[in-house]
């Protein structure tokens, strides 16, 4: 009785690839299966003959599959028999036939895969989870393996088209005569096509069997266009093109990188309409904050707030836009570096080093103790604490920016120590960024490896220090014997020109934004150094660069801050407002109070005023937050709720930052200095 019930619903499986032929007919034959399986609405023999018969279906197909396999065997001895034909029409119609029988070899298979996946749900229960789960995946996995098999069968058959379409051509021009002009255009026919074949990467067929490559189903959405006609010529286009959007089931958005056809000019139209959308709306914004007194750079958060997911949600290429925008945080840090010549860095070099490191200790032994009263783990307390300890290098070089100071006898600018322990939490980024493995593995790790685990970060530790003073090397070599010469030759070359000079210098950041990330530093760094080392060429060159190199910096930052706008939820700020500003206001009374405590011991006494300045500028978290967040929310460090924490508290913090800075500068700075640092 077991086993007919199973051959029945062995038959209702395979019955579809076979002989029925509508819906209604599958309809009654599932109806009557599910009666067989449940015993009722048949008799014995009624359900002998059911079997019976389907099962001679499926024998009659299989057997007629052996025959036209036969058949194609001999078609391929009779191909290659065939003296008439040449050597390469002799293997595309042997190919046309492999073709055909992998077809009917794959439907067969399909038939007594899907046979199995029923064996094994039957005998499974179904209060188990995990074993559905299971089968699931091994059903979607045998589906992605189809569905790939399909489509290198369709590329196959799109190729066999291709080439009857060129063999009827080729007919067609043997019984006539051609011109020249078509001599000369099948020529360059013929070229083209060698062409395509050189230049096209096989990126597929070479990958798809990568270890760690895993196949996903995707949907293709085409542009909506309000004319119908137009939408559909576009998108016969498109299919050509290759310009649409493909959305896979964790609903990440792709667009084309790199077209298997080079041949054509592509540009991506959605990239172009985000940023003309953010270069619009950014002057509104920037200018609402500077007729109410705040920074230009709050206007552009604005803009990216509207127009990202939380807003209108216009931005679709949000990943191309942060990209970008990355642009202005190396174009600001040189500028930083343009101002801050080696002379004022040597003198605050002690305060620049120390200062950051205390701080980054004293927040993690604090975000330790909470965490430990909260019942939060060592692992994620430690990344909150120094994700919060970092401060926005960009926001303050925007608060700094045109401040002309020169240093007091005895005294110490509180630009240079402010700018330079920025400088030093950019390495500790870096550093951070390296160490962000082990301490993934540290959360899951056992107490008996804990040992190997501290190990492995002094090795880290120990190979960043090594990378710093490689990098200290390689700027004392450059600076004094290569970029002397480098600056006269531009220079030189630039009179009349500033393209030269302006690529020059633009190829000399990116160099040093090389080297520091070869050496697995943080790449901000280079582009600081890179800066730091041409301003060792005097004020002039310094006030020359800067001119040419401030209007790409000034477009490149609203993008950069317009990309922060995009991670900003106003709807969770709202709902969860007060908790948020409780923490945000701990955190910013903590980091002010910590970095007082820390400049109170490190700096000369002649300064110590300066202490309260430099407290303002660092009291604010990081924009960075944002990138370290997402990495360890994918890692698996922190969770979703922790995440938007920290998202929403870094967001208030730089909120609050123009307020406690003109409060400082107000209380210490004398009134002729105030109006070059506001």
């Amino acid at each position: 009785m077991r086993a007919t019930g199973f051959i029945s619903l062995w038959t209702l499986v395979s019955l579809p690839c076979g002989q029925l032929a509508n819906p209604a007919e599958h309809e009654d034959v599932v109806k009557h299966a599910i009666k067989l399986h449940r015993g009722k609405g048949a008799v014995i023999t009624q359900r002998k003959q059911w079997v019976l018969e389907s099962c001679r279906k499926l024998s009659g197909l299989l057997r007629q599959k052996n025959v036209v396999l036969n058949k194609l065997k001999n078609a391929i001895r009779a191909v290659e028999k065939d003296a008439g034909l040449s050597d390469e029409e002799k293997l595309f119609q042997v190919h046309t036939f492999e073709i055909f029988q992998k077809e009917l070899n794959e439907s067969e298979n399909s038939v007594f895969q899907a046979i199995h996946g029923l064996q094994r749900a039957l005998q499974g229960d179904y209060k188990d989870v995990v074993n559905m789960k299971e089968s699931s995946r091994q059903r979607l996995e045998a589906l992605r393996e189809a569905a790939i098999k399909e489509e290198m069968e369709y590329v196959e058959l799109l190729a066999a088209e291709k080439h009857q379409v060129e063999a009827l051509k080729n007919m067609q021009h043997q019984n006539k005569s051609l011109s020249m002009l078509d001599e000369i255009l099948e020529d360059v026919r013929r070229a083209a096509d060698r062409l395509e074949e050189e230049i096209e990467e096989h990126a597929f067929d070479d990958n798809k069997s990568v270890r760690g490559v895993n196949f996903e189903a995707v949907l293709r959405v085409e542009e909506d266009e309000a004319n119908s006609k137009r939408n559909a010529s576009k998108r016969e286009v498109e299919d050509d093109l290759g310009l649409s959007m493909l959305i896979d089931s964790q609903n990440n958005q792709y667009i084309l990188t790199k077209p298997r056809d080079s041949t054509i000019p592509r540009a991506d139209h959605h990239f172009i309409k985000d940023i003309v959308t953010i270069g619009m709306l950014s002057l509104p914004c920037g200018w609402l904050c500077t007729t109410i007194g705040l920074p230009t750079m709050f206007g552009y958060i604005i803009c990216g707030v509207l127009l990202g997911p939380s807003g209108l949600n216009s931005i679709k290429s949000i990943v191309q836009v942060e990209t970008l925008g990355e642009f202005g945080v190396f174009f600001t840090l040189f500028l930083v570096g343009l101002e801050f010549s080696p002379e004022r860095l040597r003198k605050v070099w002690k305060i620049s080093v120390q200062g950051p490191c205390y701080m980054t200790v004293l927040m993690i032994a604090f975000g330790l103790l909470w965490g430990h009263l909260l019942q939060i783990r060592p692992t994620q307390s430690v990344f909150i604490s120094t994700c919060l300890s970092l401060s926005s290098t960009p926001l303050v070089s925007r608060f700094l920016a045109g401040s002309v100071r020169g240093d007091k006898e005895g005294d110490i600018d509180y630009s240079s120590v402010l700018l330079g322990m920025l400088v030093m939490q950019d390495v500790q980024l870096g550093l951070f960024i390296a160490v962000m493995p082990t301490l993934i593995q540290a959360g899951v790790s056992t107490h008996s490896s804990i040992f190997k685990e501290i190990l492995r970060i002094l090795i880290l530790i120990g190979q960043i220090l090594f990378s710093l003073a490689a990098v200290f090397l390689i700027c004392l070599v450059i600076k004094t014997y290569l970029i002397g010469p480098y600056y006269r030759k531009l220079h030189a070359e630039s009179k009349g020109n500033k393209e030269i000079l302006i690529l020059g210098i633009t190829a000399f950041i990116f160099l040093m934004l090389t080297i520091t990330e070869l050496l697995d530093v943080s790449m901000e760094l280079g582009c600081f150094l890179a800066g730091a080392l041409i301003s060792s060429q005097g004020h002039m060159v310094s006030e020359e660069i800067m001119s040419c190199i401030e209007p790409i910096r000034d477009f490149l930052a609203i993008i950069f801050f317009a990309s922060i706008g995009l991670h900003v939820f106003p709807t969770f700020v709202i709902y969860e407002l007060t908790v948020l500003l409780f923490l945000t206001l701990s955190v910013v009374i903590m980091k002010f109070v910590l970095a007082v405590l820390v400049l109170s011991l490190i700096l000369p006494k002649t300064s110590q005023y300066i202490k309260w300045i430099v407290s303002a500028g660092l009291a604010q978290v990081s924009e960075f937050s944002f990138v370290l967040g997402s990495r360890a929310r994918r890692a698996g460090i922190i969770s979703r709720e922790v995440y938007l924490l920290i998202l929403s508290v870094t967001t208030l913090s730089l909120l609050l930052a123009p307020a406690l800075w003109r409060a400082a500068i107000m209380k210490c700075v004398p009134r002729p200095e105030r109006r070059s640092s506001t």
